[in-house]
C-alpha cells in the first residue's frame, strides 16, 4: 500500500494533470460558445460572425503562453517582490480613475488597442501573493499578530477602495474572499476573520443602497418576475434559456436567447447559453468542470512542502472558484447579478490573462514545490526511494524533507 511521501508527491502529479486538462476542457468549450453566443451580435455590429471568436481565440492562445512562462518561474522568488507587484497595481488603478475607459456606468480599464486591460483583475493576483507573504513572516513569528493584521487589512483595502471607486463590487467581493482564503489556511483565528467582515458589511450596504442602480439589481433580483420588462429583464431571459434547454438542450448554436433576447449573452451571461443549447446535462458538466479544477487545486495547495505555495495555491484556487460560483449564482438567479465573467469561458481579455496567471501560479507550485521521488542506489544491495525537496533536484544540494507547512513555527500573539 502506498503511503506517506510518495502517496502525496503521486497525488500532486494526478492534480496536476487533472488541472491541466480541465483547464484545457473549459478553454476549448469556451471557444465553442462564445462563437455560438456572440455570432448574431458580431455579424450585426462587426460584419462578421467570427469577429469575438477570432480575438478570444487569441486571448485563450496567449493566456495559455503567458500560463505556460509562469509555470516555469519558482513561485517562491515573488514572495519578495510580492510588494512591488502589489503596487505596480495600485498604480495601474491610480491611472483607471483618471484615464480609464467608461462603459455601462463604470471606470474600470485601460485600452490597449486589442483588448481593454482591467487593473482590478490583476490586484487580486497581487494581493493574494501579498497576503501569503506577509502570512508567511507571522508564521514564523517575525511578527505579532497584531501587526499581521494591520498589514493585511491594508493590502485588501487599499486596492478595494480604488476598485469600488470604478464601482465594482463583484471583484471586491472576490478579492476579499481570496483573500479570506489566504488567511484561513495560515490559521488566522476565525474572530479575526468575521470581525473583519463584521466591520466591511455596514460598508457594503451603504455601497448598495447609495446606488440606485445597484439597487435597481437587488429589485431585480428579489423579485425578477414582478420586474421582467426594465430591472429583471436579465435575470427573466437568462432564466428562461434554462428553461427552453430543458434536460438536453436546444442544441449546439440554435439559442433564440443569443438574437438579443439575453444582453451579455457571450460575456457574462454565457452560462444560460450552455444551458439553453446543451441543457441540465450540459450545465451540471460544466459546474463538475469546476469542481474538479477546485479539487485539483487545493490538492496542490495541501500538498506543496513550504507554506508560502500552500497560501498561493490556496488563494488562487479560491479566487477563481469562487467568481466561478459568483457567476454561476448571478445567472441562476440565486444572487444579485455582479458583473463578473465565468472563469474560462466568458468573452474578455483581461478575465483571460489573469485566470490564467493564476493557472500558471498552480503550476509553478505543483512543479517547484513538491516533494520529488528519486531512486538512489545506496551500499547496500537493495534499491529504495526516498524523496528529496526540489531545491535539491535543481542544484541546492540541501535535502529538506520539510511538511506541508514548511516546519511551520509556533506564531507569537495569537
Amino acid at each position: 500500500m502506498v503511503s506517506g511521501p510518495r502517496r502525496q508527491y503521486a497525488g500532486g502529479v494526478a492534480a496536476r494533470y487533472l488541472l491541466l486538462g480541465t483547464a484545457l476542457l473549459l478553454l476549448a468549450l469556451g471557444l465553442v460558445m462564445v462563437y455560438s453566443a456572440s455570432s448574431i451580435t458580431a455579424s450585426v455590429k462587426e460584419g462578421s460572425d467570427w469577429f469575438y471568436l477570432v480575438r478570444q481565440a487569441l486571448f485563450a492562445v496567449g493566456g495559455w503562453g503567458i500560463a505556460m512562462l509562469v509555470a516555469r518561474i519558482d513561485y517562491r522568488v515573488l514572495k519578495d517582490r510580492a510588494w512591488m507587484i502589489w503596487s505596480a497595481c495600485i498604480a495601474l488603478l491610480s491611472v483607471v480613475l483618471v484615464i480609464g475607459l467608461a462603459s455601462h456606468g463604470a471606470q474600470r480599464w485601460i485600452p490597449l488597442g486589442i483588448m481593454n486591460l482591467q487593473p482590478s483583475e490583476l490586484a487580486k493576483v497581487a494581493c493574494v501573493l501579498l497576503v501569503a507573504g506577509l502570512a508567511v513572516e507571522w508564521n514564523r513569528g517575525r511578527m505579532d499578530t497584531r501587526t499581521f493584521a494591520i498589514r493585511a487589512a491594508i493590502a485588501t483595502l487599499v486596492p478595494s477602495a480604488f476598485i469600488i471607486k470604478q464601482p465594482d463590487m463583484g471583484t471586491t467581493v472576490t478579492l476579499v474572499a481570496a483573500v479570506a482564503v489566504v488567511l484561513i489556511l495560515a490559521g488566522m483565528q476565525l474572530r479575526w476573520i468575521f470581525g473583519a467582515l463584521a466591520i466591511a458589511l455596514p460598508v457594503a450596504v451603504l455601497f448598495v443602497t447609495r446606488s440606485d442602480y445597484r439597487m435597481e439589481r437587488v429589485v431585480g433580483f428579489l423579485d425578477p418576475w414582478a420586474n421582467a420588462s426594465d430591472k429583471g429583464y436579465q435575470s427573466v431571459q437568462a432564466l428562461l434559456a434554462f428553461g427552453s434547454g430543458g434536460l438536453d438542450g436546444v442544441g449546439l448554436g440554435l439559442s433564440r436567447q443569443k438574437f438579443f433576447y439575453l444582453p451579455e449573452a457571450y460575456t457574462d451571461f454565457i452560462l444560460a447559453i450552455i444551458g439553453e443549447e446543451t441543457g441540465l446535462i450540459g450545465t451540471l458538466l460544466v459546474v463538475a468542470a469546476f469542481a474538479m479544477f477546485a479539487w485539483a487545486g487545493f490538492k496542490i495547495a495541501t500538498g506543496a512542502r513550504d507554506p508560502y505555495g500552500r497560501l498561493v495555491a490556496g488563494g488562487v484556487t479560491g479566487m477563481i472558484s469562487f467568481q466561478a460560483v459568483l457567476n454561476m449564482a448571478a445567472v441562476t438567479g440565486l444572487m444579485p447579478v455582479t458583473g463578473k465573467p465565468l472563469p474560462f469561458l466568458s468573452y474578455g481579455g483581461s478575465s483571460m490573462l489573469v485566470t490564467m496567471i493564476g493557472v500558471g501560479l498552480l503550476l509553478s507550485v505543483s512543479e517547484y514545490g513538491m516533494l520529488v521521488p528519486r531512486a538512489v542506489r545506496p551500499r547496500a544491495k537493495s534499491k529504495e526511494t526516498r524523496f528529496e525537496s526540489t531545491d535539491e533536484r535543481r542544484g541546492n544540494r540541501r535535502p529538506r524533507l520539510s511538511g506541508i507547512d514548511g516546519g511551520r513555527t509556533t506564531r507569537r500573539g495569537a
